[in-house]
């Protein structure tokens, strides 16, 4: 066991632009050209070093500016010359240093814990409190306005033993969302499939919509309205009889609350960046499983970083049932930032078994893809 009553006395930041291989819409937004994410590295007095990812998106979580903002700014200060067993004691005080900014709070513990495991010599799930799965299903989501191009993307996941796919809804209009439904059923069978609108529909249009997707049975639908609907998304639910799942109405552990109570899903999305961090997502799954509710192991437009990061989160917490969606390094980025590529074998990811979170970034593409840094000489 290593030292962790030494102190953090390093702490550098990276803000990337990563460019990515196709457009991508949902609901409230696109993502086109590139994805932007802040990456922090944590060194501690003996050299050891921890990494974690935020990865902010300005029409859901946040700003990458406000982000690496948080992190330079106003978090920095309770982690430098702290010590590296403090990690609970920093959490807590940067859960009010700075409101919001969940991805930003993602990233720091994501980095502690990284480094804690790293010192330790243990993966980060048995910081969370062990191991309930060694892979997860994997889930790719289609979102090309250019269908054509999902087309191929299609037969590309086939190929490579991913079985689920998750239909992003509501940019464009209800007809090419049930053309795309027909075309799934019709050529893929084997699939699972599961719908998200991102918040895409409105009020007057979603109980219709909604209706006519639920025919086509898939495993569940994601947040058709916008996130301050409640009364809305208790009355989809109980207008079909397939799964509800909210995700952008919950981001932490009080909104679970309200969402349980006042009845509005079936299933939440459960995202470290959304809910401020591993521990965070850990009771958003915990309390939706104690109200009878199904958990999904949701991302943002991540690097494996911080796939890495809800990886260790997912195989420590056996509340979450219905894969993850870890996609985005295998097929969307056009380079990935870590040393070694993200593992995935036949469509499940595979949980690391080395210290820490199993992986790192290679700081040469960390620099080459920098906007912005302020990395110590």
């Amino acid at each position: 066991m290593g030292d962790l009553s030494q102190k953090i006395i390093g702490y550098d930041l990276w803000h990337l632009e990563l460019p990515v291989t196709s457009r991508r819409d949902h609901g409230i937004g696109s993502v086109e050209g590139v994805c932007e994410v802040v990456v922090l590295r944590l060194t501690s007095e003996d050299g050891s070093q921890g990494y974690g990812e935020a990865s902010p998106w300005s029409v859901f979580t946040g700003t990458p500016e406000a982000t690496y903002a948080a992190l330079n700014r106003y978090l920095r200060p309770l982690v430098v010359g702290a010590k590296v067993a403090d990690r609970a004691a920093i959490m807590a005080q940067a859960a009010y240093a700075v409101a919001h900014c969940t991805e930003a709070k993602a990233a720091l513990e994501a980095a502690l814990l990284d480094l804690t495991g790293r010192i330790s010599g243990v993966p980060v799930w048995a910081l969370l409190g062990g191991k309930c799965r060694d892979s997860i299903p994997l889930s790719c989501s289609i979102a090309n306005p250019d269908f054509a191009q999902d087309i191929d993307l299609l037969a590309r996941l086939q190929d490579d033993g991913v079985r689920i796919v998750k239909l992003k809804t509501g940019f464009k209009d209800h007809a090419f969302d049930i053309m795309r439904l027909e075309y799934l059923a019709q050529h893929y069978p084997e699939f699972s499939v599961r719908v998200d609108y991102n918040q895409g529909l409105s009020i007057e249009d979603a109980p219709a919509q909604v209706r006519d997707v639920a025919q086509f049975d898939p495993d569940f639908i994601e947040q058709p309205v916008r996130a301050h609907h409640y009364g809305m998304m208790m009355k989809l639910r109980q207008a079909t009889d397939v799964p509800l799942l909210a995700d952008e109405s919950v981001f932490g552990p009080e909104d679970m609350e309200r969402a349980a109570s006042e009845g509005i899903c079936d299933g939440v999305s459960v995202k470290i960046m959304k809910s401020g961090g591993l521990t965070r997502a850990q009771t958003v799954a915990r309390m939706a499983a104690a109200h009878g509710l199904s958990a999904y192991g949701g991302d943002m437009f991540e690097a494996g970083l911080a796939h890495l990061a809800g990886t260790h989160m997912i195989a420590a917490t056996p509340e979450i049932t219905l894969g993850c969606e870890f996609y985005q390094v295998s097929y969307f980025l056009s380079e990935d930032i870590l040393e070694e590529p993200f593992k995935v074998e036949q469509g499940q990811v595979v949980v690391p078994d080395t210290p820490g979170l199993g992986g790192k970034p290679d700081e040469a593409k960390l620099n080459h893809y920098a906007v912005s840094k302020s990395v110590a000489a």
